[in-house]
């Protein structure tokens, strides 16, 4: 018997002693630690593994296609895209097979279980997942990645303050290229309305949704697009204005900064021969992540975008209010340190206690204040902390928050009942 050769970027001790001379059909519990995953259907073989503390997906694939997917996805890890992680790969020569590991996806869904969750009446909640998707694909698109077969099934997506992140998944098809044409990625944005269209028809079916809603949902897979090329215009836009009009720029850096885009450098060139003094603006753009780094900075918490921005207005708002109590402006670096000690850190344990210990500390405390905002809306005055932390934790969150989209079944407390309407 041939020896299997082994490549493992996390040479944990449970990994290495998986039986990796045995097919990957032939891996039974409790042998080997499985753990069963709801997923979509995959062409090919995937096992679940718990161990090391850590939850690792397994894929039997045939060697070429396996040793491409491996470098796709490194390539993918070193531009920052959002992909699930490589793990290892391993080729058994006996079998002609290649198993391909990855890291699992922590506090991710898999488009069933989150429809799942979603009224079919709530469109607005179907729309943050198709904007996930939109802003995944012109992210790889930007960076010169083709996809080759987006869908819902090879997507995952978690939440990110009050919005998605859609993760790649499957990389069996993907290519990564210096820059994408045009054609390359229309072709890509016609292979997802394809595969999304047939996704949520499969999910109609199985949830005997009425004939209006599966036409509706065809609707909203066709307008995908819509949304993909909105962000891709902003992005990369090229306006022309006078040379007495330059404070544009401002406003075009600032619009880029609210979409969470950071700015690396702004080109104003002449604009037409006739020696005018017209200009054209060319904005070059970084990864998605201004408000994460900004954040990092000031206090070193570690976060998505999404979640970055609604803790850089607490923190802005715990700033405002520190000044007036102390009759002085208050530094960026001190109110960081303070926020951080004083509120940041004590209210996001007990926000993640409040919902038994699911998710991460950082979104709970997310969650926290994205319901406290909700409530103080409803009640026209501010409702304070407590009453939140009281409403996530008996999960009687408002119908608008995207808390709702939440998978995780949150274990009842035992608190007192409370009423949110004044």
């Amino acid at each position: 018997m041939a020896v299997p050769e082994l490549r493992l970027r996390a040479p944990t001790p449970g990994l290495i002693a998986l039986p990796w001379d045995r097919p990957l059909e032939e891996w039974t519990a409790p042998d080997v630690p499985l753990r069963d995953v709801a997923v979509g259907p995959s062409r090919h073989l995937v096992r679940f593994v718990y161990c090391d503390d850590a939850l690792w997906a397994i894929k039997e694939l045939p060697p070429r296609i396996a040793n491409k997917e491996y470098g796709v996805l490194g390539a993918l890890e070193e531009l920052g895209l959002p992909s699930v992680r490589r793990a290892g790969l391993v080729h058994q020569p006996d079998f002609d097979t290649s198993l391909l590991l990855t890291r699992f996806l922590d506090g991710s869904w898999q488009y069933r279980r989150l429809f799942r969750r979603l009224p079919p009446d709530e469109p607005k909640h179907r729309a943050r997942l198709f904007d996930a998707m939109a802003s995944l694909l012109v992210e790889l698109h930007r960076h010169g990645v083709f996809w080759g077969d987006c869908s819902l099934a090879n997507t995952l997506f978690s939440r990110d303050g009050q919005v998605l992140q859609a993760w790649l998944v499957d990389a069996e098809t993907s290519e990564v290229h210096p820059q994408l044409s045009n054609g390359q990625r229309h072709h890509d944005l016609d292979i997802l309305v394809e595969n999304v269209a047939a996704d949520l028809m499969d999910l109609a079916a199985w949830l005997g949704a009425s004939e209006e809603l599966e036409d509706t949902l065809i609707a909203e897979a066709q307008d995908i697009p819509n949304r993909y090329q909105r962000l891709w215009d902003v992005l990369h836009a090229e306006p022309v204005f006078d040379f007495t009009d330059r404070y544009r720029v401002e406003g075009t850096i600032r619009r880029l900064n609210d979409l969470g885009f950071a700015v690396e450098e702004v080109t104003l060139q002449p604009f037409g021969d006739t020696g005018g003094d017209r200009l054209r603006l060319h904005v070059a753009v970084g990864d998605r992540r201004y408000h994460a780094e900004r954040l990092r900075e000031l206090t070193g918490l570690d976060t998505g975008e999404g979640q970055a921005r609604i803790l850089l207005g607490d923190l802005r708002t715990f700033q405002a209010q520190l000044s007036q109590e102390v009759g002085h402006d208050v530094d960026d670096a001190t109110a960081a340190r303070l926020w951080v000690m004083e509120v940041a850190t004590p209210t996001m344990h007990r926000a993640h206690e409040a919902i038994g210990g699911t998710g991460t500390a950082i979104q709970a405390f997310c969650d926290l204040l994205e319901i406290r905002w909700l409530l103080s809306e409803r009640a026209g005055r501010d409702v304070g902390t407590e009453r939140a932390l009281l409403a996530l934790a008996r999960d009687v969150i408002p119908a608008d928050s995207v808390a709702k989209m939440a998978v995780a079944e949150v274990p009842t407390q035992p608190m007192p009942a409370i009423e949110l309407d004044d």
